[in-house]
């Protein structure tokens, strides 16, 4: 028998038996649809965290002294008690590491914390607050949307000056224009300088709901005890090797904290690499379930789609036995049978592919889960699909070419 023809059979079964097929292709369409669905909900969230995560909270091609690491990972509760008696990192740390960085680093100091917000024209309200100093804005790639960034000037002096988020003057300043107005951040009153462009949002939390001032003004008190920073930032704009860069922090930071050659580091040093290596657990276990959450709908649809081809086996001995009868060899009857079984597994693959794909996106519109669908997870798809329609029909179609024409054709 011809392939071609032994599909269009395969296809004509599906239409003479709809609810025969609907259950043998159920199994095989939600394995293939949750493939589809994970991988791309994983690879979503990979290109996200890869690009806008690093570009927006760790910055590209940098290097961050801070107390403690910014994602800790799988830690101990030994190592996280042990985590929080270390020294906080000190605003006088800040010239020594950056006078033993080669000349043209950019570097920011940054002390945060979440503070209430107040206008007259909108109630208190907790937000985002920075005291910062140096080249934040360049770092972080902070453009002004409208008004404009902190000068140097306010910089050293310690203005009571602020760059908003987008959601900060909307929520605070209804209607208005908030350059040149008041807002009082901490009880203290501050003037709106610029309004930073939008920075949108990471897993659906918004970006934008920060106030930043020099760190010299009243802000540091409010955010930090006296003398206390929360993070160095450095970043090289020439070629300069993050790794070289870390090590330089790194042997800087030993010295003043006093650190013996055989005691470990008491301060994080992560480079933007480095952050993501959280994700990358993440992502593997992920993966994992990427595949296993879909084999039990497989083999689930595996055994259906054996238990229906052999029945069918059963209905259609007498067909069996008069095509041998007609010259039919074991093979074609093999075939046949195989490619059916390949068949209605291939229709549920591509089923459950369309479904997939919408799901994903489904997910992606309601929550704040990215989905990238990705094209080799479609033929993988496709490939599983007729992969277990022909491991799932080898013993039907084994038992329907072994029967003896003689016996089929006395089956009524």
């Amino acid at each position: 028998m011809k392939f071609i023809e032994a599909i269009r059979l395969a296809l004509a079964q599906i239409r003479v038996q709809k609810l025969k097929s609907f259950f043998t292709l159920l199994g095989v369409t939600i394995g293939v649809m949750f493939l589809i669905a994970v991988v791309s909900i994983v690879e979503g969230m990979s290109d996200y965290m890869e690009h806008d995560f690093v570009g927006k909270i760790v910055g590209l091609n940098t290097v961050t002294l801070r107390r403690n690491p910014e994602i800790g990972g799988d830690l101990s509760e030994a190592q996280w008690r042990a985590m929080q008696r270390w020294p906080r990192i000190m605003y006088s740390d800040v010239q020594p590491v950056v006078s033993a960085l080669p000349e043209g680093t950019l570097y920011s100091v940054e002390g945060y914390d979440n503070v209430p917000l107040q206008t007259q024209w909108a109630a208190p309200r907790t937000m985002d607050a920075s005291a910062v100093e140096g080249d934040y804005f360049k770092i972080r790639n902070m453009k002004i949307e409208s008004g404009r960034l902190i000068t140097q000037q306010e910089f050293e002096m310690g203005s009571s000056v602020l760059v908003i988020g987008q959601e900060v003057a909307k929520r605070f300043f209804p209607n208005l224009d908030p350059l040149g107005r008041e807002i009082k951040v901490a009880g203290r009153p501050y003037s709106v300088v610029g309004i930073a462009e939008s920075q949108g949002n990471i897993f659906g939390i918004s970006l934008d709901r920060f106030v930043i001032a020099p760190y010299r003004s009243p802000l540091r008190h409010a955010v930090n005890r006296p003398g206390v920073i929360d993070g160095l930032r450095i970043k090289s704009e020439g070629d300069q090797d993050l790794i070289e860069l870390q090590e330089t922090i790194r042997q800087v930071m030993r010295g003043r904290h006093g650190l013996r050659p055989s005691e470990a580091d008491n301060f994080a040093v992560e480079t933007s690499e480095s952050a993501l290596s959280f994700w990358t657990q993440i992502k593997s276990k992920l993966e994992i379930a990427a595949v296993v959450l879909p084999a039990v709908g497989l083999i689930v649809g595996a055994i259906v789609i054996m238990n229906i081809m052999l029945v069918a086996v059963a209905e259609r001995t007498r067909e069996i036995g008069i095509r041998k009868a007609l010259g039919a060899k074991r093979r074609d009857i093999l075939a046949q049978f195989l490619v059916e079984a390949a068949t209605l597994s291939t229709v549920g693959a591509i089923i459950g592919i369309i479904g997939g794909i919408l799901l994903s996106q489904l997910i992606a519109a309601v929550s704040p889960l990215p989905a990238t669908v990705a094209p080799w997870s479609i033929v993988v798809g496709v490939f599983v699909g007729a992969g277990v329609g022909i491991i799932s029909g080898i013993y039907p179609a084994s038992r329907a070419s072994l029967l003896d024409p003689v016996a089929a054709l006395r089956q009524e």
